[in-house]
């Protein structure tokens, strides 16, 4: 069955056409509104990324096109009419580059090649042909700190080639004093156990600050700098509208000729329980964020800005650093650098660790975001990804509404990992089925869960048929998540009320001058409740929720020039209130879980 069926447009019709549809469809939920006669010369220009809704896709399990159960390309094509239903701008794809897959796609051979499982470069082409018509942008998943171990360039590399003999981090060891050789320093891998491997071939450790199968290049020397940069180059003329830059934070080491010639150990943090394999042993002062970072990302956005003027249409470079907020701001760039269009937001993710969750800690870290970034550019929102635990595990299902108000009409660009718009859970994968390098490498097949991120990517949940209709194949390369005959995208497009119904409520909602310009203000009104206020000019929104597991009575008084009588506009599916009701802003009674979007009446 293709559940995914858009009730919106054809995929035929051209992009002017799709184009006219929406902007037909938009204007008139602002007539029914009442917003759009008052802004009608709102013209004020943004960028088309600056308030854009991404949308991240796993291509390992968001279709399967040929029953092999993996996600594939054509997959990604025959759901592209869905994204367009969903409201999505842009769709950014995890790592599709030829692999040997050890860690999925993160470990490239080949970064100019297509993935057979996933595809060929054909199918890729199509697949932008496919965007273009539906105005959805494509934005790729690129790997710039490390290749494969089975990558050309590594093997020669090993063996000395004098081309490629300086393209990765190579360090003579040291013998102990039992004779063993043991690795240059003390350097812990984000994946546990020493940063370095031993290479028989060339005799000598490499570095790799995840896998052994992830060996990190060397961007001291300039040509590999340089190969990187051609890369971009190449699949932006492929058509991509940008980028994403994964662990850019690592990209460089500490220069070892100020130590002497040798890198130097890392400091112990003394975290209670820590082990010398644990990648929390250590501060890793040495071999993250150094200065050099920097200019090499302004490097890399000379290239997406020089594209950009070629093509009179903004390639968009983003970067994913997970580093504490004062550096993290640092990748949109300073007065010597330029940056990331996109420093990756992950405060949401990393504030907000506890399943009881406080609407003062909420406020704070949306707070954090706004007061580092620099003035005059673009927010952006994420909850959740490929890496994160779901919301619905993260903290309860019923609140996934309430996030999902968060991130789409907070101000800025907003990010949404497959699936969160219908609320799925984690799913189990048992330590005999794991695949994760994360999990397998604690070789503990009992805690190993603690760290998997096998859960977080199970397959999409289509329908209630077999595999949840991602996949024909007898068996899947994840399991499909438990309770999917009832938590599927089928049966949230047929229910009264759904996950799904609210986002696309949400999304048609953030298109009006109020959440694309308007300005923002944020209160914790108790433990429990949190809401923030959006306007322009005399429209006037306020989003409250209830994050308690009790009953609350509040006066949205508290925020300025807000009185009398607000509409719904949206509410969460715990919620009883419909679209267009009326509640005081003096007394306003909130259930458990209940997340409203409120409009101001004039």
């Amino acid at each position: 069955m293709e559940c995914s069926s858009s009730s919106s447009s054809s995929s035929s019709s051209s992009a002017s056409d799709e184009e006219d549809l929406m902007r037909e469809i938009i204007i008139n939920l602002l007539l029914a509104s009442g917003v759009y006669s008052r802004y009608e010369n709102v013209n004020i220009k943004t960028d088309w990324w600056e308030t854009a809704l991404f949308y991240q896709i796993y291509p390992r399990s968001f279709v399967d096109s040929d029953g092999d159960g993996i996600g594939d390309i054509n997959g990604i094509i025959s759901r592209m009419d869905y994204l367009k239903d969903l409201g999505v701008n842009a769709a950014w794809l995890s790592p599709i580059f030829k692999s040997p897959m050890y860690d999925f796609g993160y470990d490239i051979s080949d970064y100019y090649t297509i993935q057979p499982e996933y595809g060929t470069l054909e199918d890729f082409e199509q697949l932008i042909k496919k965007a273009n018509t539906l105005n959805i942008k494509i934005v790729l998943d690129f790997v710039p700190n490390h290749t494969s171990n089975e990558s050309d360039w590594f093997i020669k590399s090993s063996n000395k080639d004098e081309y490629y003999s300086d393209w990765y981090v190579w360090e003579n060891g040291h013998i102990d004093a039992d004779g063993r050789r043991q690795p240059p320093n003390n350097w812990v891998s984000v994946f546990r156990k020493s940063a370095w491997t031993y290479s028989k071939t060339r005799d000598q450790f490499y570095l790799h600050q995840f896998s052994p199968a992830e060996p990190d290049l060397n961007y001291r020397n300039p040509v590999v700098a340089e190969e990187m940069k051609n890369i971009v180059k190449y699949w932006l003329e492929k058509g991509v509208a940008g980028m994403r830059l994964g662990s850019v934070n690592y990209l460089f080491e500490t220069d070892k000729d100020t130590f002497g010639g040798r890198f130097p150990d890392e400091p112990k943090t003394g975290k209670p329980g820590a082990v010398s394999d644990d990648y929390d042993y250590l501060f890793h002062i040495y071999t993250k964020d150094q200065e050099e970072t920097f200019d090499i990302v302004a490097q890399f956005r000379d290239v997406f800005d020089a594209m950009s003027v070629r093509n009179n249409f903004t390639r968009i470079m983003m970067t994913v650093a997970r580093s504490p907020i004062k550096t993290t701001v640092r990748y949109y760039g300073d007065n010597y650098h330029s940056g990331a269009h996109i420093p990756v937001n992950t405060v949401l993710i990393d504030e907000m660790t506890s399943k009881e969750l406080d609407a003062r800690d909420l406020k704070h870290a949306i707070d954090l975001w706004i007061s580092y970034m620099p003035l005059g550019k673009p927010a952006n929102w994420v909850t959740g990804d490929h890496d994160t635990s779901r919301l619905a595990t993260r903290f309860r299902p019923e609140l996934v509404d309430a996030f999902n108000m968060l991130v789409l009409l907070l101000p800025g660009i907003a990010f949404t990992y497959m699936g969160e718009e219908i609320g799925m859970i984690n799913g189990f994968v048992p330590w005999v089925e794991t695949k994760d390098p994360q999990a397998c490498n604690t070789n503990d097949p009992v805690n190993f869960i603690d760290v998997s991120r096998d859960p977080v990517r199970t397959p999409f949940q289509w329908n209630n048929g077999k595999n949840a209709g991602f996949s024909s194949a007898a068996k899947t390369w994840l399991p499909v998540a438990e309770g999917f005959e009832s938590l599927n995208l089928e049966y949230q497009r047929n229910a009264v009320r759904s996950h799904y119904q609210v986002y696309r409520i949400l999304s048609n909602l953030r298109i009006r001058p109020a959440f694309r310009l308007g300005r923002f203000e944020s209160l914790a009104i108790n433990q429990d409740v949190f809401a923030f206020k959006r306007w322009y000019n005399d429209d006037t929104y306020v989003i409250v929720m209830n994050l308690g597991k009790s009953y609350q009575i509040v006066n949205l008084t508290v925020f300025d020039l807000i009185f009398g009588q607000l509409e719904v506009e949206a509410s969460s599916v715990q919620s009883s209130r419909s679209y267009s009701d009326n509640v005081l802003a003096t007394y306003l009674d909130l259930s458990a879980d209940e997340a409203l979007v409120l409009r101001m009446q004039v």
